[in-house]
């Protein structure tokens, strides 16, 4: 099967620092695939890479076959969109009018957006549930929320890959669930190619096929959540201890973190329990 996006030996530096140095991976159609790893790994400097904000110093990139530096910004923008950590905005927009940024790459360089582009946009907030929002302040809504608008406005983009730097983040647990449910169904129904940089390790084991970790910039591991996330890769890559099992249920791996020391009090209550 040939992959959808391609990365083949590609290396990357600021100035003189190395930050990503000699990964290969292949992302396949329909593929949720994970990305994680510490602090400082190279982890959004591979997003960037991916959606051509940055050119590999060393290696290609390439997209449906296509080296990504033969490809113009517009172009790249109507076959891979990207969902930040967040999109701080310093005017009022609607939800509408965010979404409708998403047309952008479609557009002609001073034309506007007609009918169908509107028909786009309403329809990616309805995937979305956030369909009755769209006469709101972008800045008026909650963490959840935002976070949903700016799938909206990737969605509207028509990509075949989405790309989402840590997009969990800053939510809490009902909206992590209610954010990993919706990515899940967007790969299930519209067979939407996902590349997933998170810091959770369980949440991305919950819903990746296959995963990478990186360590300094290197490819450590490349596989199956199972193979990648077990206790001596946590314990090499991470500095801690943890335990690794699979929930019962599903087979799904997780992580349950070692303390390496307990406050008195919780040792008390752990005494008297």
């Amino acid at each position: 099967m040939e992959p959808v996006v391609k990365v083949e030996r590609v290396s990357y530096a600021y100035t003189h620092r190395w930050v990503l140095m000699d990964v290969s991976l292949d992302v396949f159609r329909g593929e949720i695939f994970g990305v994680v790893g510490p602090n400082a790994s190279g982890k959004t400097t591979l997003i960037r890479l991916l959606c051509g904000l940055l050119r590999p110093k060393r290696g290609r990139v390439e997209l449906r076959g296509r080296d990504l530096r033969c490809m113009g910004r517009r172009e790249i923008a109507r076959a891979v969109a990207v969902v930040p950590q967040e999109s701080p905005l310093l005017y009022a927009f609607t939800v509408l009018d965010v979404v409708l940024m998403g047309r952008t790459p479609h557009l002609s360089p001073l034309g506007f957006e007609g009918r169908k582009d509107l028909e786009i946009a309403e329809r990616a907030l309805k995937w979305v549930g956030c369909l009755h929002l769209k006469e709101r302040s972008f800045n008026e809504l909650s963490g959840g929320e935002r976070q949903r608008v700016l799938i909206a406005r990737a969605l509207a983009q028509e990509p075949r890959v989405l790309l989402m730097d840590e997009p969990t983040a800053h939510l809490d647990l009902r909206h992590q669930m209610d954010f990993v449910d919706l990515i899940v169904r967007l790969n299930a129904e519209e067979t939407l190619t996902i590349v997933w940089v998170s810091h959770d390790l369980n949440l991305a084991a919950l819903c990746c096929q296959r995963m990478l970790l990186l360590h300094q910039g290197r490819v450590f591991s490349l596989g199956s959540p199972g193979d990648v996330l077990n206790e001596e890769s946590i314990r090499r890559v991470y500095g801690r201890s943890v335990r690794a099992d699979r929930d019962p249920e599903t087979g799904i791996p997780r992580l349950w973190p070692r303390l390496e020391s307990l406050p008195m009090s919780s040792k008390g209550r752990k005494d008297h329990a």
